[in-house]
């Protein structure tokens, strides 16, 4: 097989993905109900993952499918992550730290600036996505409530902590400070932005292919 750039590309971030797809499993924090996966973090780290291995059997031949939804949600919802984790760090680092303090630089680095990155590069420059708005909204909508559901009716219910002023239990210790009609006035806010950050990526992609057509296929 040829190491073509674009292959070693995305074998690069698919073996990454992987690696802290294992990392998370075997040793992240199992402390409480849900782990690890009680993050939208590392729901956007899983989805990378999947949405590799699916680019990865596009260019090694193995597959025709070319899940543009989801690839265009995976991005989208990585890029969320980024803007919420970083002003919220910035803001107040206790805000979604236990102690206000990063873990590993490495872990920080791959899952909110590197892992995201490598992801909007493959969906917007390589993989050609953002053409087919309707599916990647409904992946978007579908996962921003699916986790929405996850972190209030589950992940509340079975943890007590971290501990804030009006509940308990939700994921990030800001939101456990917040009565439920000030989160859902914040997780309204957030599904704005990730539905302008869809239509700002779809432009994005758009101009690129315009200006660079994909070379015919023979």
């Amino acid at each position: 097989m040829t190491l073509r750039p674009v292959l070693i590309f995305r074998w690069i971030a698919f073996l990454l993905a992987a690696g802290y797809c294992l990392r998370t499993l075997f040793f992240g924090s199992w402390d409480g109900f849900g782990g690890p996966f009680r993050y939208l973090t590392i729901w956007a780290l899983f989805c990378s993952f999947f949405a590799f291995s699916r680019m990865m059997a596009i260019e090694e031949g193995r597959s025709t499918h070319r899940w543009d939804g989801f690839v265009c949600m995976t991005a989208v919802i990585n890029t969320m992550v980024v803007f919420l984790y970083w002003r919220l760090y910035f803001a107040d680092a206790n805000s979604v730290t236990d102690d206000g303090q990063l873990r590993a630089w490495y872990l920080e680095m791959y899952l909110h600036l590197l892992g995201p990155l490598l992801q909007v590069i493959d969906a917007i420059f390589i993989h050609r996505s953002f053409h087919r708005l309707r599916a990647a909204a409904a992946w978007l909508i579908g996962v921003i409530i699916a986790y929405v559901l996850w972190a209030e009716l589950v992940v509340q219910r079975f943890n007590d902590r971290p501990e804030g002023t009006v509940t308990s239990g939700l994921p990030y210790p800001f939101l456990n400070n917040l009565e439920l009609s000030e989160r859902a006035v914040f997780y309204a806010t957030n599904f704005a932005t990730g539905i302008l950050l869809l239509l700002i990526y779809a432009a994005i992609a758009w101009g690129f292919r315009r200006r660079f057509p994909a070379p015919a296929t023979p």
